[in-house]
């Protein structure tokens, strides 16, 4: 997990104690996931690391209990975590400039909550919060993206991209039509119709170089449906083209790491694997193979394999290597 990933994960633990001591009748797993924008299989996973989370001591009694009753879930202790919140001067001022900063962010959700939040926070930290006037904060240019994004959505209006593609190490301009955002694994996305295109796409916020929310409404065709990502982020169809590759035990991790079909143990190389691979990007087929090097044997399609050792050849002539030489 990365770092903004697990300070998000931290952020929304935080807070899911009490939102759920809120309402006493439990809430439904589905309900709570829409809440927090994220997977329900990532709520899931949130609300088992809270049984573990409590008082020191850590034994019956200290813990967080969380009760799940069929698709809903309560609080049935909070081991403390509804307690008035006491702040030192110094922790009140920081909470004091980084709730101003973030009402200055663009299509803000709940700014309401935000504003009147502030207004306690500086009724109760006097002149202090006073001298924060003069401090200006830089605003995270994901934070930025991620406010426009919701903007967008929000007033249903087209959004002009300037965006990175790794897999061709290019940058492109495309208008798309937002759909929805997703939370998936400490990163979000905007799940948007293309014009570019002409079809569904992902796009990751970090990757988003520059963004402009338009004047003309968002307008994407019939056809542009959103996916659930219940089973992951990456669902290739089934015409998406096959990869078969023989891996070897190094390489073993393909399996665990990208989403393979077919995946049988062979003993040639022994403990390896035999796995499918199914990607619109043949490029990045042949990237992967050529990384791992001779940990992997393409088999299917055999010109993935022919074009990956043609490259290899050509990169070993360019340092005047011949294969098979000692030197």
């Amino acid at each position: 997990m990365t770092a903004s990933g697990t300070t998000d994960r931290m952020t929304r633990l935080l807070a899911l104690v009490p939102y759920l001591t809120a309402r006493p009748e439990g809430v439904a797993l589905a309900e709570a996931a829409r809440d927090f924008g994220v997977p329900e299989r990532q709520l899931q996973r949130d609300l088992e690391l809270l049984w573990m989370c409590g008082l020191p001591g850590y034994g019956p009694g200290d813990l967080i209990d969380v009760a799940f009753e069929g698709d809903r879930v309560r609080v049935t202790f909070s081991a403390g975590m509804v307690r008035p919140l006491r702040l030192t001067t110094d922790e009140a001022v920081a909470l004091v400039v980084a709730l101003r900063t973030l009402l200055e962010l663009p299509g803000l959700a709940e700014r309401e909550a935000v504003s009147r939040a502030l207004a306690k926070v500086s009724a109760a930290t006097g002149d202090a919060a006073a001298r924060t006037a003069p401090l200006a904060v830089s605003v995270d240019a994901r934070e930025e993206t991620l406010a426009l994004a919701r903007r967008a959505l929000q007033e249903g209006r087209a959004v002009h991209l300037h965006y990175y593609v790794p897999a061709r190490d290019e940058r492109t301009e495309r208008t798309v039509d937002p759909m929805q955002l997703l939370y998936v694994d400490g990163r979000w996305y905007l799940e948007a119709w293309c014009r570019r295109a002409e079809g569904v796409r992902l796009f990751r916020l970090d990757r988003v170089d520059e963004a402009t929310v338009l004047d003309e409404p968002a307008a994407a065709p019939p056809q542009a449906t959103s996916r659930s990502i219940d089973d992951g982020l990456y669902q290739p169809g089934p015409d998406t083209p096959a990869v078969r590759l023989r891996l070897a035990r190094a390489a073993r991790w393909v399996a665990d790491y990208y989403p393979t079909e077919d995946v049988t143990p062979v003993d040639d190389p022994p403990g390896g694997l035999a796995v499918t691979v199914r990607t619109a990007d043949l490029a990045w087929a042949r990237r992967l193979v050529a990384l791992l090097g001779g940990n992997a044997v393409v088999e299917e399609p055999a010109e993935i394999g022919a074009q990956v050792a043609a490259e290899a050849r050509a990169a070993l002539a360019r340092y005047r290597v011949v294969p098979g030489d000692a030197g």
